[in-house]
């Protein structure tokens, strides 16, 4: 009798463990698992920047490409990468899990790095070598389907890989880590809201499911800025009980009602979208010297004494390096020295890192259409296709680029992390990509722009000629610079009426 009395407890009990266990399939690996997580995360790395300052020089002595077409695959590329990598994690939220997704980047990784070492290794799959930079046969329609092949693949590795490596090793310590999209709720809201829109949310009841109680329906603080985006709160509104809630409460259909959270997570990410594009004129700066900084440093004096020429994708380090420096300054001198003086370590706000880093990203247009232009000008005066100008010319913008990147991206990314809820931290990774990946299809666009209204009427063009010296460089530089400056305005005026609105408690560090 005793076993028929406590036989019904024991399937209870084994149903739901059954019912959780595709959460936690198998217990965390821990710091076993993680040293495996970071080897590929630093490979993909190591591959995917090594490549980045190498391309550029590859396309343009290899497959015989001209200035605008190999800015073009750079930056539609580059831009492509950083776009997978949102989309590879809604796939990964959504479908696939974290793990899968990691295995199937990985192998697309692999794959497009075999494939472009392939290109280099078969001289079949590349036009011929030619002697003469101004008359160079073209490559063939199956070469270019070889190459971008390649770097498809390792777009498509970087949306698997980049998203999913740092959670995936904060799964091997968190057991209890829900594998739900953000991005999809983010959708549910704008459907659920949309067809809800004749209704008006004064006097309604919003659905909370964690809400407590004693609490009206809104007392939730998750309606603590509830005048912003208003439109969306009708993705809560319950309009029949009956129909959108079940017998406990909950919703029915997640996209014809949604939580209170659900909606206070999108309108957090729609208030901080601003500040993206701030962000985007910033990378659309450190972008240039991946591409025109080393097609200048191509046409420069590389010597370093008499036996050794530095190779053109090394300048990229002195970004880097400055940008290493001024972390070691302002953590090892600034912060100590603002300890003596104010009794406590004085840091400077996200908002005022943001202005410093668009300045430094118009002193660095401004510093590298100076430098093209005194290069130039003595490659002409000498009639030679290298400048005798020597390429430690370009040293001080690599370095405004690497300051520009300390500033102004830390500041936003910091900005994005630490002003959304925790439910949201991965989505500001993603935002943070998105606003890389923008940068790079503008930065193709302006480049295009400049270069069919600068050629028209049988004119010169600026940046079309294989020869630097030919063209007008340094007028593209001042217009990134043109675009620099009112992104500082943009900013400021932005930053000012930000400071004066109901989000500004939120995000008061972006107060000037």
């Amino acid at each position: 009798m005793e076993k028929v009395t406590h036989d019904p407890a024991p399937p209870m009990v084994e149903d739901r463990e059954q019912n959780s266990t595709p959460a936690t399939p198998r217990r965390a690996g821990g710091w076993r698992s993680v040293k495996y997580i970071l080897a590929n995360e630093s490979f993909e790395k190591l591959a995917s920047m090594s490549l980045m300052s190498n391309i550029t020089l590859y396309l343009r002595t290899k497959y015989n490409m001209n200035n605008i077409a190999v800015v073009n695959v750079v930056q539609i590329w580059s831009g492509s990468s950083n776009m997978a990598s949102i989309a590879g994690a809604f796939i990964t939220d959504t479908y696939l899990g974290r793990f899968r997704a990691l295995l199937y980047g990985s192998i697309a990784s692999l794959l497009g790095m075999l494939t472009i070492t392939l290109t280099a290794g078969i001289h079949q799959f590349r036009p011929p070598a030619c002697s003469n930079p101004l008359h160079c046969q073209k490559s063939q329609g199956w070469q270019l389907g070889i190459l971008f092949g390649g770097l498809g693949l390792l777009s498509i590795g970087a949306g698997g890989i980049r998203p999913c490596n740092i959670a995936f090793g904060a799964d091997q310590f968190d057991t209890k880590t829900q594998k739900g999209s953000i991005f999809v709720d983010m959708v549910k809201v704008i459907v659920a809201a949309c067809r809800k829109c004749e209704l008006q949310p004064s006097g309604r009841s919003f659905y909370d499911p964690t809400r407590t109680l004693d609490e009206s329906p809104l007392e939730n603080k998750g309606l603590a800025h509830k005048d912003r985006f208003k439109c969306l709160d009708k993705a809560a509104i319950i309009a029949n009980p009956s129909t959108e809630l079940d017998d406990q409460g909950m919703s029915r259909n997640g996209w014809r009602l949604c939580s209170l959270q659900q909606v206070q997570n999108f309108k957090c990410l729609l208030g901080i979208l601003p500040f993206l594009v701030s962000g985007t004129c910033c990378f659309m700066v450190t972008s240039q010297q991946h591409t025109f900084g080393i097609l200048q440093v191509t046409q420069m004096d590389r010597s370093i004494g008499p036996h050794f020429k530095i190779p053109p994708g090394w300048m990229n380090l002195i970004s880097m390096l400055s940008l290493s420096i001024w972390i070691q300054v302002f953590e090892c001198i600034y912060i100590p020295l603002s300890k003596k003086f104010y009794k406590k370590a004085v840091r400077l706000s996200m908002g005022l890192r943001i202005k410093i880093g668009i300045l430094l990203s118009i002193l660095c247009m401004l510093v590298a259409a100076n430098v093209e232009k005194k290069r130039r000008h003595s490659a002409l005066r000498q009639n030679s296709y290298i400048s005798p100008s020597s390429f430690t010319l370009l040293l001080p913008q690599y370095a405004l680029s690497g300051l520009t990147e300390a500033f102004a991206a830390v500041a936003i990314m910091e900005l994005f992390t630490m002003q959304l809820p925790e439910s949201m931290r991965t989505v500001s990774g993603a935002v943070f990509y998105l606003s890389m990946s923008i940068s790079d299809y503008l930065g193709s666009l302006v480049v295009n722009i400049v270069h069919k209204v600068t050629s028209e009427n049988g004119r010169t063009p600026w940046l079309g000629h294989h020869d630097l010296n030919h063209v007008r460089l340094e007028n593209y530089y001042f217009i990134i610079a043109a675009l620099g400056a009112l992104n500082l305005v943009y900013f400021s005026f932005f930053a000012v009426c930000f400071s004066t609105s109901p989000l500004g408690t939120e995000l008061k560090e972006v107060q000037l």
